[in-house]
């Protein structure tokens, strides 16, 4: 009998020791560069972990949260009411982390001369009043409006922020996935759009932005986000249900450490601890 146990708990050590943990992330293209790299640093010292990340926008992750086809989802905006009523009648509760701060750029094709431009002109040239650079000091050149898709958080943060809950104009050019904004804009002279401070490169400029008036304006730069000069920035957010605690918290622990947040400097977001 003795050696029974001894082979039992022998047999459960080994077992232990090969235990894996699956888990799949999906949501926000804003989170997608950051959490993408997140994972591949957290598995490189957890060889047993596997976390595979996905994007889609955050309405996508939160909707595969509450079907259950994601372990967390991804967000750069709040969970909606409704969203939380779905999970709740289901059974589950939800927690909210926040694991980083983000800027959202707008951005223009390099081309263009135009460097400044007020809440006020960029709401008017998202909802159709302004249709031609030549109204905000530019060439005469047809505006060609860049957005992300309904499902995407940043369309839903740039519609309160700049906006101010005014309606898209009609015709406007949705794009899938954040990278499709940037190279939309960046094969296109009159193009205009807005990506989180990520998503930046050489092929796309981002302009200066004022919230007042035109009095002053600021550009879109991590250093103008921690010193709260630049106006347009918000929180970033990962969504779990409780009973997948044990499972998500090892993941979401590393991005809260100081390796992980050493991470979200790294990719050109602003850490928590800022």
């Amino acid at each position: 009998m003795r050696k029974m146990m001894v082979l039992a708990t022998s047999m459960l050590l080994a077992l232990s020791t090969t235990l894996s943990y699956a888990q799949k992330v999906k949501g926000s293209d804003t989170c997608l560069p950051l959490v993408q790299k997140e994972a591949e640093n957290y598995m490189k010292g957890n060889a047993k972990h596997s976390v595979t990340v996905i994007g889609g926008g955050s309405g996508v992750g939160i909707s595969a949260l509450i079907e259950g086809s994601t372990d967390i989802a991804m967000a750069s905006r709040k969970m909606k009411f409704d969203e939380k009523k779905k999970i709740n009648e289901a059974g589950k509760s939800c927690k909210e982390v926040t694991i980083a701060y983000d800027a959202l750029a707008v951005i223009v094709n390099p081309k263009n001369p135009v460097k400044n431009l007020t809440r006020e002109q960029l709401s008017d040239i998202f909802t159709g009043k302004i249709s031609n650079w030549n109204q905000v000091g530019g060439p005469n050149m047809p505006i060609v409006t860049y957005s992300r898709e309904t499902s995407s958080g940043t369309y839903e943060f740039f519609k309160s922020s700049v906006l101010k809950e005014k309606n898209y104009k009609s015709g406007i050019m949705s794009m899938p996935a954040t990278g499709a904004v940037v190279q939309s804009v960046s094969q296109t002279p009159g193009a205009i759009g807005y990506v989180g401070l990520a998503y930046l490169n050489s092929k796309v400029k981002a302009v200066a932005v004022s919230y007042d008036n035109g009095k002053k304006y600021v550009e879109p730069t991590k250093e103008n986000a921690l010193n709260k000069t630049y106006p347009i920035v918000r929180p970033l957010y990962l969504y779990y249900t409780l009973n997948k605690k044990a499972t998500v918290t090892p993941f979401i622990d590393y991005i809260l450490s100081n390796e992980g947040q050493k991470i979200v400097s790294e990719i050109g977001y602003i850490e928590l601890s800022k």
